[in-house]
């Protein structure tokens, strides 16, 4: 949404506040003459005031004013609503654009690979380089389906998988060895300083999906020669702490508290190619809140770096 589609709504609440309120003030100006006068009236001709004048007169007054007041509020709150579906609408109508990219392009891929096949004789050499990148064609496409699978499964509460008490680090290194192959050219390290196993209740597969959504995060939005990522286990109090600290673009402080909002995305530069759904942070920040935890991101600024730090409420066994 541009700043002038944001301004004219602005500009019609201001305007329409502006006179409700004068409206307010002209009703009271002419309520006080009105009073005014009848007093007159009622010296003039020796009345009986009771009989002419209510003694409510400000009582009528601060009711009327309490009422506008309320519609007041009612109308900033509308306002805000309104502004808040304009801005979900956006980052939605992102979304399908970037989505509907991320499917396109493996399948264009894919087809172009194809074509190649069937019109051209390759050695066996190039057969098997074609057909790994067809592999990596498909395996990206299967990981966006299953984005939006999973979503939907984790907002629908549908996620039916019985939680397990597991060693975490064990399960983090473990990770990252089943799925070196999405991580190539990168530098992944666990640390567990304490030595400690570090055994919590979790439901894996969706631990799993947290991993994988914080790690891509951290390689994709990385213009480092060799991305870095540094997973640290650690205590606080009666709360564990996972920090995943990268050495990527980093995040400006006006994003910080919004990156885990649902198809938010961070403004990035042209000569980044990366894209993104908009709903890998949010569903890893989802999926912490399901273990009664929460995701903090940390950044120095633009270049130095990003920390998401995991905290879970932990016991010691």
């Amino acid at each position: 949404m541009s700043e002038s589609k944001f301004f004219y709504p602005i500009i019609i609440l201001v305007f329409s506040l502006a006179a409700l309120v004068t409206s307010l003030f002209l009703y009271i100006y002419w309520y006080l003459e009105v009073s005014e006068g009848l007093r007159t009236v009622v010296r003039k001709f020796k009345l009986d005031q009771q009989q002419v004048l209510e003694p409510q007169t400000w009582i009528v007054v601060l009711v009327l004013s309490i009422l506008v007041g309320f519609i007041i509020i009612c109308i900033i709150i509308i306002f805000i609503y309104n502004q808040k579906n304009l801005q979900l609408y956006r980052m939605q109508h992102n979304f399908i654009n970037n989505f509907t990219h991320e499917l396109k392009t493996p399948v264009t891929s894919l087809k172009l690979y194809l074509e190649t096949f069937l019109k051209h004789r390759l050695s066996r050499e190039e057969q098997e380089k074609y057909i790994g990148y067809m592999l990596q064609d498909a395996a990206r496409l299967s990981d966006n389906i299953s984005r939006i699978l999973n979503l939907a499964q984790i907002e629908g509460k549908s996620y039916k998988e019985d939680p397990v008490i597991i060693d975490l680090v064990e399960v983090t290194k473990q990770f990252l060895v089943n799925n070196r192959h999405l991580f190539q050219g990168s530098e992944i390290i666990a640390h567990n300083p304490s030595k400690k196993r570090v055994l919590y209740s979790i439901k894996l597969s969706l631990f799993e999906i947290l991993l994988m959504n914080l790690l891509t995060n951290a390689i994709k939005y990385n213009k480092s020669h060799k991305p870095v990522v540094d997973i640290t286990f650690a205590h606080e109090g009666r709360s564990l702490l996972i920090r995943f600290a990268d050495n990527g673009i980093g995040i400006d402080n006006v994003d910080l508290k919004k990156i885990f909002k649902k198809f938010y995305q961070v403004g990035r530069s042209e000569n980044m190619s990366a894209k993104g759904t908009g709903i890998g942070l949010y569903m890893a920040d989802t999926i912490a809140r399901m273990h009664n935890g929460r995701i903090r991101a940390e950044s120095r600024g633009n270049g130095l770096g990003s920390v998401f730090t995991l905290k879970l409420p932990y016991i010691s066994r």
